[in-house]
């Protein structure tokens, strides 16, 4: 097995294993939607702030979920 796979798997299971873990992986990518989205966005968005967190929680979630299948 190649080191990058062993490591993705040895994250995978710790992301599946691991609550807190799983969760500061989630907080962060969604924070780095939401930044992303406030440095491209109009000077109007359609999106309040309540729309745009549970987005970017949407997202990582399943980045996260996508990755450890």
């Amino acid at each position: 097995m190649k080191k990058t796979e062993k490591a993705v798997k040895n994250l995978c299971s710790a992301l599946k294993k691991d609550k807190d873990y799983y969760y500061s992986w989630q907080a962060n990518i969604a924070m780095a939607f939401k930044d992303e989205h406030y440095r491209q966005k109009s000077k109007k968005s359609y999106m309040n702030q309540e729309d745009i967190h549970n987005v970017a929680n949407e997202a990582a979630k399943n980045f996260l979920n996508l990755l450890i299948k």
